[in-house]
């Protein structure tokens, strides 16, 4: 399979989809990204990489970094960390209060708004400065010293996330937050500002499509075994409460944000990013879903 020409072709089919969603706007700074943006960018580990359209463009990569945040977690306390989150999908929208009180403040995954803020309390408990340690990491999985954190936009959300302080709060009754709620929430914040491009996006990837270890440098960022967990939980969680019907198109673990970015892996083959701003009603990029739906097809690969 010519993978450069099948991005291109798919590049070309994706136009139209793009008009159909809206750019996030709950998010000021968000609202200003222009919705004709497109990029698909492919890694694979053998090395090679194929890209098409806006792939160097840094942009807000959102609730993508969940994984980033729970990699570093994940790594340092093992099945531990299961005792503040669950590994379940959740069925609701990410930012819902509904299953907290059920559930006695345990989110129902990492990835939802609520898992990843039980994850910000983690790394504070576990680094004397997460934010730089983060930003290290992400730098060096990327292989992109100049990847950086966008003060607007974690100021943005900051200034009208009362839902997540509402969430962060209500974790915080039931003691599963450990930190001053505060200090959590602006490092969540500031997480989720993080700035890529599709490219680097791609290639940070790459350690879950290759057994936990990075393909080009053999440094090994996590066990086969959390790698694997990694990649069932994006499957099943990663997309929302779309994440059901993406793995019924796509058949690929991924990880959604609302910046319009998608990335996801084909395990001990590939990384694959596609950046659209426009989302549907899930907050999921609608081109981007498209994307993904029509590479496995086209490739003939997914992991079912």
């Amino acid at each position: 399979m010519d993978l450069q020409s099948t991005i291109e072709r798919i590049y070309s089919e994706l136009k139209p989809f793009a008009l159909q969603g809206k750019v996030a706007s709950y998010i000021p700074a968000l609202a200003k990204v222009s919705p004709n943006k497109l990029a698909i960018c492919v890694h694979t580990n053998d090395g090679d990489v194929y890209r098409v359209g806006d792939v160097c463009e840094p942009f807000s990569i959102q609730s993508i970094s969940k994984v980033f945040g729970f990699t570093m977690a994940y790594k340092m306390l093992g099945g531990e960390i299961w005792k503040r989150l669950g590994k379940e999908p959740s069925g609701n929208s990410f930012n819902s209060l509904v299953q907290l009180e059920y559930e006695q403040g345990i989110p129902r995954n990492p990835f939802i708004n609520a898992g990843a803020i039980v994850v910000s309390d983690i790394l504070l408990s576990l680094y004397p400065n997460p934010q730089q340690e983060l930003l290290e990491f992400v730098r060096r999985i990327a292989d992109e010293p100049s990847i950086k954190y966008n003060l607007e936009v974690a100021k943005s959300e900051k200034d009208t996330g009362y839902r997540n302080a509402a969430l962060a709060y209500f974790m915080k009754s039931f003691g599963n937050i450990q930190n001053p709620v505060e200090d959590v929430l602006d490092f969540y914040f500031l997480q989720c500002s993080l700035e890529m491009s599709a490219l680097c996006l791609s290639k940070s990837f790459q350690y879950l499509a290759n057994h936990g270890v990075i393909p080009s440098t053999n440094e090994q960022i996590l066990t086969m075994s959390q790698a694997k967990r990694i990649n069932a939980l994006m499957i099943t969680s990663g997309l929302y409460n779309e994440s059901g019907d993406f793995a019924y198109r796509v058949g690929l673990p991924a990880k959604s944000g609302v910046g319009g970015g998608i990335v996801g892996i084909f395990p001990k083959k590939l990384s694959l990013c596609v950046w659209s701003p426009p989302l549907n009603e899930f907050g999921n990029s609608l081109a981007g879903i498209e994307a993904f739906e029509r590479f496995t097809t086209y490739t003939g690969d997914s992991v079912f």
